[in-house]
């Protein structure tokens, strides 16, 4: 197991998954806050890393693409202190986070969890009901219809025909955009047969967003749509071929030798670098 307690954040790996838990400073994000304890499954990571400043580092994760509905529906566009997959880290821990980072990429290479996208969503999204006030509106959703009402900021144009209901049946999908320089955000929803071509200002199958405190907590309502609709890689030529299980899966004696033979192929034939091997074998000792 490898751990590290920051202010920003706990990170906790226990071979299988990873526990990410906002810290209480005042510099987390809202949105993660809101958004709380995550866990995510080992194969849903493509990789890790963590980069030393002079007076900070920052442990960051890479999702497989596909693996998350909120990344999917903010399309990698929140803000560094609401990213659930990036922890501060203060000088004094950089041998911890470093420490880290080795288990992780050793389960990934043990497992042998390929870094290719999904077409399943591996993290269940945020929970339900939930409803955010931002922007020129409110969203509302139940896991089943999504409920949009108005404020006294809102163009008649959109308010005129009062709130708006939406199944998840009707929406086709979902997108958030924060507000950057002088151009607005939005939340907004597509539905089947009808192209989004209005500014999210009269669109009333969106919020439009200014740029104020609670934005980012739109995207947890992205976020939970998104889950519940069908991933947009399911059934695509390219999705992803069924993963074999790895020797862990397999279990064994015999299952984690046949791996050690396997690395020192792999390091005999180049493709593992010395360093490589050296981690990747310490790690299956560590299972025998």
């Amino acid at each position: 197991m490898a751990e590290i307690l920051q202010k920003d954040g706990t990170w906790i790996f226990d071979g299988d998954a990873l526990r990410l838990t906002p810290g209480r400073d005042r510099n987390v994000g809202l949105l993660r806050r809101e958004l709380g304890e995550l866990v995510v499954p080992l194969r849903a990571l493509a990789g890790v890393s963590f980069e030393q400043g002079k007076k900070a580092g920052r442990l960051r994760l890479r999702l497989r693409d596909g693996a998350d509905p909120l990344l999917q529906a903010t399309g990698g566009r929140l803000a560094e202190p609401h990213d659930p997959y990036q922890l501060l880290v203060e000088s004094d821990r950089y041998g911890v986070a470093e420490y880290f980072v080795d288990e992780v990429r050793n389960a990934l290479l043990l497992d042998e969890v390929p870094s290719d996208p999904v077409d399943a969503y591996l993290l269940p999204g945020p929970s339900v009901p939930l409803s955010v006030s931002a922007g020129d509106g409110t969203a509302s959703f139940d896991g089943e219809t999504v409920r949009l009402e108005w404020n006294w900021k809102t163009e008649e144009a959109k308010s005129s025909a009062g709130p708006r209901t939406l199944s998840v049946a009707e929406i086709d999908g979902v997108e958030w955009q924060p507000s950057v320089g002088l151009e607005n955000g939005a939340l907004r929803f597509r539905l089947r047969h009808a192209p989004a071509t209005t500014p999210p200002k009269y669109d009333p199958n969106a919020v439009e967003l200014w740029g104020f405190r609670k934005d980012p907590l739109m995207a947890l309502v992205a976020a939970a749509v998104q889950a519940r609709l069908p991933h947009p890689a399911a059934g695509a030529e390219d999705a992803v071929r069924p993963q074999l299980p790895g020797p862990a899966a397999e279990g064994g004696h015999d299952a984690l030798l046949r791996r050690l033979r396997e690395l020192g192929e792999l390091h005999r034939d180049g493709v593992l670098t010395d360093d490589e091997f050296a981690l990747a074998k310490h790690a299956v000792l560590k299972r025998l």
